[in-house]
């Protein structure tokens, strides 16, 4: 199972850094839930994982090796899969050829049905015609597709209902149960806790906390510190 690794990560744009000195490991089989007020950086850094923007400095490390120096594509093919804000669905496409994109065979996308058997039903139809939560799922299916290694979500629940979004939560839960390392940015502080093992608060692009999320979850007070940079 792959680890990932950032050690004193910053990220800066335009005047100065959105993201300071950044340390975090997530394994897989592992949830890490990245929380923290909105314009905090938390998108900013899990772009800088994935290639989409560049970090100043610190070290980005996957399974012992930096990928500082590697294109988003080539860090792709490393098992980097990055899952960005809004429902990024072909909708003019139907469900099956959304997967057919990352699952290359009629076998692989019979496995992918396995995990989410929600999808079979919709299977031919065009993804235009699905509710929101059943197109983040063709989302979060077209990524397990794909193999990875890591996992990076940001926003899942973005113009999702709290009650959609709980049934999206146990399918992100067997994704990493299956070896995946999945890093998630989530505005539903408390139902991100529920679902991870690790956590980080991010808050004026610094970490504010870094533990057990049960702890936030039991003292309400010591999650507004994190919030407020305390």
């Amino acid at each position: 199972m792959s680890v990932l690794v950032l050690d004193g990560v910053t990220v800066s744009r335009g005047a100065g850094p959105v993201i300071s000195d950044v340390s975090l490991r997530v394994a897989g089989g592992e949830v890490l839930a990245l929380v923290g007020p909105n314009g905090a950086g938390k998108t900013s850094l899990i772009e800088a994982v994935s290639g989409v923007t560049p970090h100043s400095s610190g070290s980005i490390l996957l399974d012992g090796d930096p990928i500082d120096r590697l294109s988003r594509v080539a860090r792709a093919r490393r098992g980097i899969v990055h899952i960005e804000q809004g429902r990024a669905v072909f909708p003019s496409l139907t469900v099956r050829e959304n997967l057919s994109l990352t699952a290359r065979t009629a076998g692989e996308i019979e496995a992918v049905l396995a995990q989410f058997p929600e999808l079979e039903k919709r299977i031919d139809s065009p993804t235009a015609l699905l509710s929101g939560g059943e197109q983040q799922m063709v989302v979060l299916a077209r990524a397990f597709a794909a193999k990875p290694r890591v996992l990076l979500i940001d926003e899942m629940s973005l113009g999702l209902a709290p009650v959609v979004f709980l049934r999206l939560m146990p399918i992100v839960s067997s994704i990493a149960e299956s070896g995946v390392a999945v890093l998630l940015v989530e505005q539903f502080t408390q139902l991100a806790l529920g679902l991870a093992q690790e956590a980080v608060v991010v808050a004026g692009g610094r970490v504010s906390f870094q533990g057990a999320p049960q702890a936030l979850q039991d003292d309400p007070a010591l999650l507004h510190r994190a919030y407020l940079g305390g």
